[in-house]
């Protein structure tokens, strides 16, 4: 599956690779990315999540700053463990190109 993160100002979306596995975001439906490119990243903070206890830092659009998500930092359960190091970008924030299939 692939999918883009707009870009602000008229910069070109950015495709990715994502994983075809559906996640819930902070507002609605969200992927789990292995990598993500012009993103920041703020301070890792704790938060109780819905799959529990995880060390997370927001990520934003490096041009135009607005949220995108989460990017995994630590989870505190071995089931979870898959997730350090990966990004949560929630569907509101993608852009539709060549189809969701």
């Amino acid at each position: 599956m692939e999918g883009g993160v707009p870009g602000a100002l008229g910069d070109p979306p950015v495709t990715l690779a994502v994983s075809p596995q559906s996640f819930q975001g902070s507002h609605g439906r969200a992927y789990l990315f292995n990598s993500v490119v012009n993103v920041g990243c703020g301070p890792a903070e704790q938060r109780l999540l819905l799959t529990g206890l995880h060390s997370v830092a927001d990520i934003f659009c490096q041009s135009c700053k607005t949220t995108l998500g989460w990017k995994y930092e630590q989870a505190f359960e071995s089931s979870q463990k898959y997730k350090e190091g990966k990004f949560i970008i929630e569907m509101s924030h993608m852009v539709k190109e060549n189809g969701w299939d």
